[in-house]
C-alpha cells in the first residue's frame, strides 16, 4: 500500500504518518513547511517539499493509493484578516489534491473540523447537525467537504470527510494561534503567564491526537461518509487549566485577555457515528495525556 500524507510535517499529520508506518505502508509526505517541521517526519516516510495548491509532481513520485489530506491554513485569525490566502489554500489547494487524487484512483480522507464548521451548539453536534461557521476558516473547510462529496458524486470516488474536535498532544506548535494546551504548557515551561481569551467558560471537545490517528487511518476503510472524531464530552477552559495544572503539579498562574473575533462559546462533537461505523472510540484520558504533554514541552 502507498499513502500519500498531505501537512505530514505538521501536528496530526506526523501522528498519521507514524501510525501508518506501524503498518508497514509506504508512506509519501508533502508539506511546504509553512507550519511544519521537517524533524517530525519519520526517517521512513519518503518527504517532498512543495504545496498542496501544485501536487501533481509530489502525486507523480508518490502513485498513491490513498491519500490523507491534512495540508491546510488553520488559524482562524488568519482567516478572519486574510480571508482570500485562508480559500487560495483550503478551498482551491484541496480542490487541486481531489484532482491529483482522481489520476491515481486514490482513495482520499479529507480532514475536516467540527466546531468552526458547526459553530456554537447547545450540546454535541451529531454529523447532520447544521452547520453555521462563523469564520472563514470554517466556511473554507465546509467547501472542500462539498468539493469532496461532489467528487463522490460526479466521479464515483469514495472520499471520506472526518471533522475533528480540539486535538493535542506532543508536536502541537506552541506559537501563534495553536491548541489552548500547547500554547498554556509551553509558556508555564518557560515560566511566563498564560493567558485565557474570554471569561474561560468557554466549552471546547478536547481529544489526543493518538486517537486522532487511529481514527483517521480507521477511516481510510469506510465508505464514503462524515465523522465526527473528538471525545464525546466537552471541558471548559477553566477546568482544563486545573487539569493542566495537576499534570504539571503546580498551580500556575493565569491571566485574562478579551475574548477574540470568531471564537466559539460552545463546541462539542457526538462520536456515536465514529464508535458504531469505524469501531473507533477514543482511548487517551485527558489526564494521562496532559501529562504526556507536559513532559514533552518541559524538556523542549
Amino acid at each position: 500500500m502507498r499513502a500519500l500524507v498531505t501537512g505530514g510535517a505538521g501536528f496530526v499529520g506526523s501522528h498519521v504518518v507514524d501510525a501508518l508506518l506501524t503498518r508497514g505502508v509506504e508512506v509519501h509526505v508533502l508539506d511546504n513547511l509553512s507550519s511544519g517541521r521537517r524533524e517530525n517526519v519519520a526517517a521512513a516516510a519518503i518527504f517532498h517539499e512543495g504545496d498542496i495548491r501544485d501536487p501533481e509532481d509530489a502525486f507523480a513520485a508518490a502513485r498513491p493509493e490513498l491519500v490523507f489530506h491534512l495540508g491546510a491554513q488553520a488559524s482562524v485569525s488568519v482567516s478572519v484578516q486574510r480571508p482570500i490566502h485562508d480559500a487560495d489554500i483550503n478551498v482551491l489547494g484541496t480542490v487541486r489534491v481531489l484532482e491529483a487524487a482522481r489520476l491515481y484512483n486514490a482513495k482520499l480522507v479529507f480532514s475536516s473540523t467540527g466546531g468552526a464548521i458547526y459553530g456554537d451548539v447547545a450540546g454535541p453536534a451529531a454529523e447532520d447537525h447544521p452547520r453555521a461557521p462563523i469564520s472563514p476558516y470554517g466556511t473554507a473547510k465546509l467547501a472542500g467537504e462539498e468539493y469532496l462529496l461532489t467528487w463522490n458524486r460526479l466521479h464515483h470516488t469514495k472520499h471520506v470527510i472526518i471533522r475533528y474536535g480540539n486535538v493535542y498532544g506532543p508536536r502541537q506548535d506552541p506559537h501563534g494561534e495553536a491548541g489552548v494546551v500547547a500554547i498554556f504548557l509551553k509558556k508555564v515551561a518557560r515560566g511566563e503567564v498564560p493567558t485565557i481569551f474570554g471569561d474561560g467558560s468557554q466549552v471546547r471537545d478536547y481529544v489526543c491526537v493518538r486517537d486522532v490517528a487511529r481514527a483517521t487511518l480507521a477511516a481510510a476503510n469506510a465508505e464514503p461518509d462524515v465523522f465526527n472524531i473528538a471525545s464525546g464530552s466537552g471541558s471548559t477552559v477553566l477546568e482544563l487549566v486545573a487539569a493542566m495544572r495537576a499534570a504539571v503539579g503546580q498551580a500556575f498562574p493565569v491571566e485574562h485577555g478579551p475574548a477574540r473575533l470568531g471564537d466559539l462559546r460552545r463546541s462539542e462533537l457526538d462520536v456515536t457515528r465514529a464508535a458504531r461505523r469505524l469501531r473507533w472510540q477514543p482511548e487517551m484520558s485527558l489526564e494521562h495525556d496532559l501529562h504526556e504533554t507536559w513532559e514533552y514541552f518541559r524538556n523542549r
